[in-house]
């Protein structure tokens, strides 16, 4: 069952990317008058389909490979390598009739669609989703709780985050975004003094390899009060309770919920005395801290949040879709210069079905789909023949020096291209598989 839940959402997840994509594609060929042969959604690979209707002259259908899909645009050098076709002359409603600018946007289209569709989705997920956003200003009312690892490259508890840029923003998330723990300077105030402080690019890799699992920072800097014991876990299960004050664990001071979840995540499987101030009355409790370094207590905060609007929250998901794809692109970036190994972080659709998890959660899902709908449209905008990028590239050519290429080299770009690439997805398929036997 499990495995059918992940193949769901992943098969899902791409007929939605793919359909958008070549949507893209279909749009922009048929609004400059360009005929499309076929419009499909996954691969009819030796001609076999699923179902299959027709429109005017254009053949939609369902493949039975969910490796991608494909519209098949008439007088096109594309994957159906037709070369027949490519003989004749030009047609006034063919690909190749049309003047360079038109071509450019046609082939352009597809990663379009796929940028605005994660924006988009970003966007829905901030309004259905989030709860609202917590301001820079209230954060730096009492600044930061700074953890272990970032105390060791400069931060200290009380900082007041100022950002990356000129301006500091209005949401916490764009002063301190994730893609800065891939390396990069950030800007604080401290003591009245405004402070640079570098961030190491290998800084993800320690977060994800600490055992304590704790966070980079906190945006709170707060005495803790208990919001929830959660039942069943060791705080509500030794009587602590809303609105309790901790003030001691194992003997040490936590002034803060930081300062509580560091103590607390050093003493796994060990029970530790635990101080907390109720209605005046000092109490001690004994608590058995979980294997995972965890009591089960939520806090309550004095921060205030500020709602998502329609407008702000297509701003704040336009950010948030731009700072992922800029995480992944430096990413890449990493595994190009050698710090992270391809075999490691590259997945297929294995990896990927292995991503959405075997419990169907919608926020989760929109989420991933968000994610990988921005990577495709990278992937397939990088200057690879057989690729978006590749047909962008030979047509910007043409644009600027007023020379078109040859139908021969864009078929023989086009074969060493699509050889590349099923190279790459014999190599993902194979890593998936090793790695999940690993």
């Amino acid at each position: 069952m499990n495995a059918l839940i992940m193949a769901g959402q992943l098969l899902l997840g791409l007929s939605i990317l793919v359909f958008v994509h070549e949507l893209g594609h279909f749009v922009a060929a048929r609004m400059f008058g360009i005929r499309v042969d076929k419009f499909y959604l996954f691969f009819d690979a030796g001609g076999f389909r699923l179902f299959h209707f027709k429109i005017g002259e254009t053949e939609y259908g369902i493949g039975w490979l969910p490796l991608g899909g494909y519209c098949k645009i008439a007088g096109m050098v594309d994957e159906s390598m037709d070369k027949e076709n490519l003989k004749k002359a030009p047609q006034p409603w063919e690909y190749r009739s049309k003047p360079a600018w038109q071509r450019l946007i046609v082939v352009s289209a597809g990663v379009i669609m796929n940028l605005l569709t994660g924006i988009f989705i970003f966007t829905g997920i901030l309004l259905h989703d989030a709860k609202g956003f917590i301001p820079t200003e209230e954060v730096n009312k009492n600044g930061i709780y700074a953890y272990a690892p970032a105390r060791q490259i400069g931060f200290r508890t009380g900082d007041k985050i100022l950002g990356t840029k000129k301006k500091v923003p209005e949401r916490f998330y764009d002063a301190f975004p994730n893609s800065i723990l891939l390396g990069g300077k950030i800007k604080v105030l401290r003591d009245g003094k405004t402070l640079e402080i570098e961030i190491p690019s290998n800084t993800y890799k320690q977060l994800a390899a600490d055992s304590t699992r704790l966070p980079f920072l906190d945006f709170s800097n707060h005495p803790l009060i208990v919001d929830t014991a959660v039942p069943g876990y060791p705080a509500h299960e030794a009587g602590i309770r809303s609105g309790d004050r901790i003030i001691r664990v194992n003997d040490l001071p936590v002034p803060t919920f930081g300062a509580f979840k560091e103590t607390v995540a050093a003493c796994k499987n060990l029970t530790v005395p635990v101080l907390a101030v109720r209605q005046g009355d000092t109490l001690g409790f004994e608590v058995t801290v979980n294997g995972n370094g965890m009591v089960g207590i939520l806090a309550r905060t004095s921060i205030p949040s500020r709602s998502y609007t329609v407008s702000n929250a297509l701003k704040y998901g336009t950010l948030d879709a731009f700072d992922l794809l800029r995480t992944n692109i430096r990413g890449l970036g990493k595994i190009f210069n050698g710090e992270e190994k391809a075999s490691e972080s590259v997945s297929g659709p294995i990896g990927i079905a292995t991503i959405y998890g075997a419990t169907w959660n919608w926020p989760r899902f929109w989420y991933i789909t968000g994610m990988l709908s921005l990577v495709l449209a990278f992937m397939n905008i990088l200057p690879v023949p057989g690729l978006d990028g590749g047909h962008f590239l030979f047509t910007l050519y043409e644009l600027t020096t007023r020379r078109k290429v040859s139908d021969k080299v864009l078929e023989t770009a086009q074969m060493i291209g699509m050889g590349i690439l099923f190279a790459l997805i014999i190599w993902v398929f194979a890593n998936d598989i090793f790695k999940l036997f690993r």
